[in-house]
């Protein structure tokens, strides 16, 4: 089994996309976003999370450079698109209100949106955003024969075990911190993602302007 699979490739596959899902970094985001779910429901979510981000880092280093020539997409546009979802989300956790104890009957008809969470903004862009999607369609590329196809999605697999693993612990965290050390991390964090969407914009649009102009 190690003869088969190249542990150079591997290890360069699994640091380049774990670094790039960064679980640790977006943590306090997710702890803010699933504060008042249930572990069961959060258990749910995270699995339907990763399985999302999973299909959709496998289909584009498989046919990710198809896909961006066929309709003519770059990956600035990923940038741009995610940069406008991380800074809706950041003003969303600045404004956020103290959550009442009782919900209202339009709450309780909403709340199929814990599923859609699961798939957006969990999924993508959280886990698999420009950064991780960029790297597989990359990662892959660089792959010249079906050993390394299997070692990559195998490091594929296990960076977002990793990150399964780590959402699963947020629980204990979040009552180790508290009511008042999440409503803080909540700001500071939302602040910091709006930050990081700028950028993200920054990124996307720096060089569509230097072709303009």
């Amino acid at each position: 089994m190690l003869n088969f699979i190249d542990l150079s490739h591997a290890l360069v596959s699994f640091t380049s996309i774990f670094t790039l899902i960064n679980p640790l970094g977006i943590l306090p985001i997710y702890l803010t976003l699933t504060e008042s779910i249930e572990r069961d429901e959060r258990t749910i979510i995270n699995r339907k999370g990763i399985l999302t981000a999973g299909i959709v880092l496998i289909i584009f280093s498989l046919i990710g450079h198809y896909i961006f020539s066929f309709y003519g997409i770059t990956i600035h546009a990923f940038k741009i698109a995610g940069g406008i979802l991380f800074f809706r989300i950041g003003i969303n956790m600045i404004e956020s209100k103290i959550p009442r104890t009782k919900a209202t009957p339009q709450e309780e008809k909403e709340a199929h949106t814990k599923n859609v969470f699961a798939y957006t903004p969990l999924g993508i862009p959280m886990i698999a955003g420009p950064g991780a999607i960029t790297s597989a369609v990359i990662l892959s590329g660089d792959t010249s024969n079906i050993q390394d196809k299997v070692t990559f999605i195998l490091a594929l697999f296990v960076a977002l075990l990793f990150t399964y693993g780590i959402f699963q612990t947020a629980g204990r965290i979040s009552k180790l911190l508290g009511i008042i050390g999440i409503r803080i991390m909540q700001r500071i964090m939302g602040l910091l993602l709006m930050v990081i969407a700028v950028q993200f914009i920054i990124d996307g649009t720096t060089p569509i302007l230097k072709e303009i102009f």
